[in-house]
């Protein structure tokens, strides 16, 4: 065995860490309380990974850097995850009466004795650093939880389902003492996040109490509770997003804020009544998530090349349309995080803020205290912005104000509700906008729609029917080497057959046939026309293409571009 050596000394002769550092930190030693290692974590000297090499190096021990998510989900049942997180120690495998452990700190003898006698087992330790051990736990305990058809079956026996007013743990996987209604609501919004679900849908009917997920924009069903523990399930999320418990009569919405697996996570709350209960739908925003790039999106090179030459024009507005649900914010904090720097006073108003974006001011809408859109923009303007994002324009006031400062020298992001983009002119029109003034000051419109996308592990190539193709507006014989795919179902995709979503776009260039077309009062099918003749990809002909590159199916795009037709 090694002889001993002091942790400052191996720091110094095997990672590299300067001699003054180490003193400096020593000295501080009395005051803090400290060990050298967290005093050097703190000041930034060394990492979690450098601190655990020299751990591993000190006890003579083996150190291991990377940790893969435990396959033998039985051994997450011999640790407590509170334990395993307080104490920075993760289960990797069990041969007979041997288990082997990664531990943060070799020197926890008090921890490795309590496991000694909890497991029966002989111990093996391998080192890992303290970061790698808490995503090891989180992705693993997140795998192993949310049994909810468990906790269905627990509130069906007959178990006590009050709800009560505790407040929630720091993760919702440490939740393994809560009562049954506690326990279901944590597990549903864990499987819900686990599943990629958007959104969770709590159905009263007549008879039965449906639970449904929506994933990559499509519903499915997933639990049928017992009726009778809707109001101890809808209580239950009110209290998480302080409602009123008593009120069932209105219409009532809230949010708030759970980690699951150490992701922040944003819920927000809905809540209407209906004849036979309060119907509840959760809305699941992942803060922790990063902003996509125009290139993440779905959008080729030469789509990119034409967006990124109007976003970047020192004054203008730039339109996204499209349905509820298609994506239209998630594009326009594309194009911002692509023009975000030092040199840009940027500012959004939005409702609701759903990324968090640094460098950039955000303003919540709050109609309650008459911060609306127009309201923010109005403001927004006295700040000397570059860029303003406006969240959707409404009515006529916001529309007004928008084309003021894309008059004034500002550029304006903003989307509307509206099929495609020549019907996004009309629609201003309709609104009250003067053609000419919505001629000069719109530079571009990007209408957009959200295919899914086929799971690349079970996907399998086939001939269409004759029909399907002819519906899509391809010929009998696919071009050479042209190869369209179709949904499977495997275990990495759930059983659907996709797995995440790609946007389809149409980019209309405000170029002087369109302003020509618009101060005629021309209506958006002459202006579309228009655009088409002059090189406008349609929505359904950006996603044949991504059908014909094999990233979706022919149904896929035919559904979600039916009113193309």
């Amino acid at each position: 065995m090694k002889s001993w050596k002091p942790l400052g000394e191996i720091l110094q002769l095997h990672c590299n860490v300067p001699a003054s550092a180490v003193e400096q930190a020593l000295a501080g030693q009395p005051q803090s309380g400290l060990r050298l290692g967290e005093l050097l974590l703190q000041s930034g000297t060394i990492d979690a990974a450098v601190l655990a090499r020299a751990l591993a190096l000190q006890s003579d021990l083996p150190f291991t850097e990377h940790l893969e998510m435990l396959a033998e989900t039985d051994l997450l049942d011999l640790i407590p995850i509170a334990f395993a997180k307080e104490r920075r120690i993760f289960p990797i495998s069990r041969q007979s009466h041997c288990l082997t452990l990664a531990v943060a700190n070799p020197l926890d003898n008090r921890a490795l004795n309590d496991l000694t006698v909890l497991t029966g087992c002989q111990l093996r330790i391998t080192v890992s650093s303290a970061d790698e051990i808490l995503r090891a736990i989180n992705r693993s305990y997140e795998q192993h939880a949310g049994k909810t058809q468990n906790v269905v079956a627990e509130i069906d026996s007959g178990a006590d389902n009050t709800a009560t007013t505790k407040l929630e743990p720091a993760d919702l996987l440490d939740a393994s003492d809560e009562g049954p209604i506690i326990r279901f609501v944590n597990s549903l919004l864990t499987q819900a996040y686990k599943e990629r679900a958007s959104d969770i849908h709590i159905e009263p009917y007549e008879t039965e109490l449906v639970i449904r997920y929506r994933v990559d924009g499509i519903l499915y069903d997933v639990l049928r509770p017992p009726l009778r523990a809707q109001a101890s399930i809808g209580s239950r999320i009110k209290i998480m997003s302080n409602l009123n418990i008593a009120e069932k009569r209105l219409p009532q919405d809230g949010r708030f804020g759970v980690r699951i697996a150490g992701k922040d996570v944003d819920v927000r709350v809905s809540t209407l009544p209906t004849a036979f209960g309060e119907r509840i739908v959760l809305r699941l925003l992942d803060k922790s998530s990063n902003v996509l790039t125009l290139e993440e999106i779905g959008m080729d090179r030469r789509l990119l090349l034409q967006v990124q030459a109007m976003i970047r024009k020192s004054h203008g507005i730039f339109l996204v349309t499209g349905p509820t649900g298609s994506g239209k914010t998630t594009t326009l904090y594309a194009a911002l995080s692509l023009l975000n720097s030092r040199e840009k006073n940027i500012i959004t108003v939005e409702d609701p803020i759903e990324y968090q974006l640094n460098g950039v001011g955000q303003i919540q809408v709050n109609p309650r205290i008459e911060l609306t859109f127009a309201a923010g923009l109005r403001s927004i303007l006295r700040q000397d912005p570059d860029i303003i994002m406006v969240g959707e324009i409404r009515d006529r006031e916001t529309a007004e104000m928008a084309v003021q400062s894309a008059l004034t020298g500002h550029m304006v992001f903003s989307t509307l509700h509206t099929n495609d983009a020549a019907g996004a002119l009309t629609r201003l029109v309709e609104m009250g906008i003067e053609p000419f003034l919505a001629a000069s000051s719109i530079v571009g419109i990007l209408a957009q729609r959200l295919v899914r996308r086929l799971c690349p592990h079970c996907r399998q190539a086939y001939q269409p029917s004759v029909e399907l193709l002819r519906e899509a507006g391809l010929p009998p014989r696919l071009p050479e080497g042209a190869v369209l795919y179709r949904e499977v179902g495997c275990d990495r995709c759930m059983g659907i057959g996709y797995r995440g979503r790609k946007g389809i776009f149409e980019l209309l260039t405000v170029d002087e046939q369109v302003r020509d077309l618009l101060l005629q009062k021309r209506d958006a099918a002459r202006i579309k026309k228009a655009a088409l003749a002059a090189g406008m990809t349609s929505l359904r002909d950006a996603g044949i293409a991504k059908a014909l590159a094999g990233e979706t199916t022919l149904e896929e795009v035919l559904r979600v571009t039916q009113e193309e037709v």
